[in-house]
């Protein structure tokens, strides 16, 4: 345990300072390492940042309250955060992970610090309910959230915001898509029964794995039977309506699960695009592993927002634009999201979605549809997008959506979900527009 509190100490830290949660895991809990259980401990590193990330506003400030006064290494503040998570919601024994965190806070600091930290935690030993009680006067604390985005949440869904809050603190379940084209849900099912893993049917081709496993351990895993994708993202291809013989445009397709979906629904003719030559590599994997790689996806590295350098001329049927945004919908998958952004940043990838839309419409067949996405739930990035596109484009018909009966939306917003909810999804937004 005392190896994972410490690489978890310097993942934290690192992302609190600025860096990715996924860089900062590659940096200090590297996939190779040779260690004792290599699996098992980075298993561990990763449980302790995404679960510290997720409550910071919490711990930061018990952390806080139990220090007399600042402390002046910022990596210990994080050691203790980690073990009153790991006191507060996993089921470690709490005075082992005293034990543990103080000896930890020899190796990241100096043999003095175990002192004040075996002293700190076991004061919130005793004192726990009263520190609890204490801290969560403050929103930021009670939320695990910037005030900002506290503010703005509470702002834009007054009818809402609580349910929003607290499910982006929630545990994700592992939601697939039962690739329809190599197997049926119900054999995947079955099979999931035989090796006694738990799984349950849950939206048109989705299941839940309960609990969640390495995905690779999977029965149908190396003969594609399936792909990880929210329940929310799984609803993308199906608004899109793609039909035998179209040309279909996956703009911003990496890591390409919405592309294999599109693959699926029809027999299309498909450009999957994207910026990022690192991520575009994940989209051919992806197809390969799914059976998609049959010549039927053309894969393109290029700028959605440029088309002069990768189109063709050809307009598309059908155009997908998951555009960038600042993911406020997945932060129970990201939870580093919620520390890395600032509130300037929605307006920035507001004008990167307008440029995107507005260079993408040329590439739109006459009569065909655009879909936009979003993983986002502020409206400047949603709805104001939207409605400033169609005020920019008079040929922009707006076309109504549909969704099961069973998914939590306010118009176009899917509002991410909170456990037991009967289609447990993560904050995606959609629109469709026809060109007239």
């Amino acid at each position: 345990m005392e190896e994972a509190q410490r690489q978890a100490t310097l993942v934290v830290h690192r992302v609190l300072t600025g860096t990715s949660l996924p860089a900062a895991l590659a940096l200090f809990a590297p996939v190779e390492s040779s260690a004792v259980s290599p699996g098992r401990r980075r298993s561990l590193v990763q449980e302790l940042a995404y679960g510290t990330l997720r409550h910071w506003g919490t711990l930061d400030a018990l952390v806080g309250k139990l220090a007399a006064k600042p402390l002046t290494d910022p990596a210990l503040g994080v050691l203790i955060a980690i073990a009153l998570y790991q006191i507060d919601h996993t089921r470690a024994p709490p005075f082992a992970v005293v034990d543990h965190a103080v000896n930890t806070a020899a190796r990241i600091a100096r043999p003095a610090a175990k002192a004040l930290v075996n002293a700190l935690l076991r004061r919130y030993l005793r004192e726990r309910e009263a520190l609890n009680a204490a801290v969560f006067d403050d929103p930021v604390a009670r939320w695990s959230y910037p005030r900002w985005w506290i503010n703005r949440v509470c702002a834009e869904y007054p009818a809402d915001w609580e349910a929003i809050l607290a499910a982006g603190n929630e545990r994700p379940p592992l939601a697939l898509r039962v690739n329809l084209r190599a197997t049926t849900r119900e054999a995947f099912l079955g099979a999931c029964a035989g090796a006694g893993i738990g799984a349950v049917a849950a939206g048109a081709a989705g299941v839940i794995i309960d609990p969640p496993r390495p995905v690779p351990e999977l029965p149908g895993y190396r003969d594609g039977w399936f792909a990880v994708q929210d329940l929310g993202a799984q609803l993308a291809a199906p608004l899109l309506r793609p039909e035998a013989g179209m040309r279909v445009l996956d703009a911003c397709a990496a890591p390409g699960g919405k592309t294999a979906h599109l693959c699926e629904l029809a027999d299309v003719s498909l450009v999957a695009l994207d910026s990022d030559l690192a991520r575009l590599a994940r989209v051919r994997e992806t197809l390969v592993r799914l059976k998609h790689d049959g010549g039927r996806v053309e894969v393109v590295a290029g700028d959605a927002g440029a088309p002069d350098a990768w189109w063709d001329g050809r307009a598309f049927d059908r155009v997908l634009v998951d555009a960038p945004c600042t993911a406020g919908g997945v932060v129970r998958r990201h939870p580093d999201g919620k520390w890395l952004r600032r509130p300037g940043d929605i307006a920035s990838f507001a004008r990167q979605q307008a440029r995107i839309l507005d260079a993408l419409w040329p590439c739109v067949a006459r009569g065909g549809l655009l879909l936009y996405a979003t993983c986002a739930i502020f409206r400047d990035e949603n709805e104001a997008q939207i409605e400033a596109f169609r005020a920019r484009h008079a040929d922009a018909l707006h076309e109504p959506l549909t969704f099961p009966a069973e998914v939590v939306h306010r118009g176009g917003q899917l509002l991410p979900s909170l456990p037991g909810a009967a289609h447990n999804q993560d904050g995606f937004f959609y629109a469709l527009v026809r060109k007239g």
